[in-house]
């Protein structure tokens, strides 16, 4: 893993040159009835083919910054730069959907705010995927969180997700907190339930590590210029949750994760507060790859 202090802000810059600035808000967000595509190998609606079933979603076969990726230890470059994430979550009405392939937790009013570089991206919505998407260094896992966050301008990037991996082991809790309302919607034929107000600070999906990378949607469109932050903690969730979450969409599909994408010479950064207090320190650059 190499040191590197930020080439984040100058390759945001060049990704604003690089996409008009006309691009609205609706073009970059999911969609949110799934059910013209899936995850099945074979189906002609599968991941491989999802670039061809209309023209909107054309990056998913054709773009060059695409997600999930594998966050490779030899592709890093630390950077203490980026600095301890600044979050403010708030408790707030939510309605749970089932979209097709998955299950979304929709805050009616946003869920409070994430910063980046000083820019308000306010949460709107979270959702699972199983197995994980992303990998780090070669390894996938049992499940992964997505939450998407929305900045109120119309100037690029102006989506923000952050993701947290999970294995199998103890219960989630926040899983746990919507498991009656997710089984209402696996065992009935409502699409949509309203669960009350719910405190996103729950999901605890970041403490001190991440990752930071430019990628793209996960699903159709595959719009890209969005801000990845991936947790390096793994957190914990039992079989029987990620069952749960399987069954109630019912698409017949074994899972709802895209495939690795191509880094295509992406910049990968990596935050860690033991690297920041060391350089404050101006402790050797050796010791900085630790941690």
């Amino acid at each position: 893993m190499r040191t590197h202090y930020s080439h984040f802000q100058f390759f945001a810059f060049l990704v604003l040159l690089a996409f008009p600035r006309h691009s609205t808000l609706t073009r970059t967000q999911e969609i949110d009835n799934e059910e013209e595509f899936d995850y099945i190998e074979g189906s002609g609606k599968g991941p491989e083919q999802w670039g061809e079933l209309c023209e909107e979603w054309a990056l998913c076969k054709n773009g060059t910054m695409q997600s999930p990726i594998d966050l490779l230890y030899e592709k890093v470059e630390v950077d203490p730069s980026l600095g301890r994430l600044e979050r403010r979550y708030r408790p707030s009405n939510a309605t749970i959907k089932n979209r097709g392939h998955d299950i979304m937790l929709e805050w009616v009013n946003g869920g409070g705010s994430f910063y980046i570089n000083g820019t308000e991206y306010v949460l709107r919505q979270c959702h699972w995927h199983t197995p994980s998407e992303h990998a780090i260094d070669g390894q996938r896992f049992d499940a992964e969180i997505h939450l998407v966050h929305q900045s109120s301008g119309t100037q690029l990037p102006n989506v923000a997700v952050v993701g947290k991996l999970y294995k199998f082991g103890k219960p989630d809790p926040f899983l746990s907190m919507l498991e009656k309302s997710i089984k209402s919607i696996a065992e009935g034929h409502e699409k949509e339930k309203l669960v009350g107000l719910v405190d996103p600070n729950h999901i605890k999906v970041l403490k001190k590590n991440y990752y930071r990378y430019m990628g793209s949607l996960t699903t159709p469109p595959c719009t890209e210029n969005i801000i990845w932050t991936v947790s390096k903690e793994v957190g914990t969730v039992s079989r029987k949750q990620v069952k749960l979450l399987r069954q109630a969409v019912n698409d017949n599909a074994q899972n709802n994760a895209r495939p690795l994408l191509p880094i295509n010479g992406r910049i990968i950064q990596f935050y860690c507060p033991k690297i920041e207090m060391m350089n404050s320190e101006e402790k050797p650059a050796g010791a900085i790859s630790q941690f």
